[in-house]
């Protein structure tokens, strides 16, 4: 895997690892993911710095206890960009209602500017 590759591939893992964390660890998951006046925007939120983004990360676990976010397919980048797909899973039985696709930009840190996020799927009333 090349180093640019890998660049990309370490700046979702961190993001994936901050949808994924649990109350006490999300604070610190979002800081080692984003810059501090990092953003984070789609169709339901745009919000700015570690505070807000972690609050919003907190309303989808509360909105869907008992599932996780995985990447769906592979990530792929450019100069400062990269992009993919996830899907939000239940760990019960492994349904995935939700899926979406998100690019982000990173800075030389490799750390999230911004985040432009698409939802694919939504369940209605969701």
């Amino acid at each position: 895997m090349s180093a640019p590759t890998r660049r990309y591939e370490d700046a979702v893992a961190r993001y994936f690892d901050a949808w994924n964390a649990g109350p006490d660890a999300l604070a610190k998951a979002v800081a080692a993911a984003w810059t501090n006046d990092g953003g984070y925007t789609d169709p339901l939120a745009d919000v700015r710095g570690h505070e807000q983004i972690a609050a919003v990360i907190a309303a989808a676990h509360e909105q869907f206890p008992g599932f996780v976010f995985r990447l769906s397919g592979a990530v792929d980048g450019h100069h400062d960009t990269a992009r993919f797909s996830w899907e939000l899973v239940s760990e019960a039985d492994g349904s995935a209602p939700v899926a979406g696709s998100d690019v982000v930009t990173l800075d030389g840190e490799d750390r999230i500017r911004s985040v432009f996020g698409f939802l694919d799927r939504v369940p209605a009333g969701a």
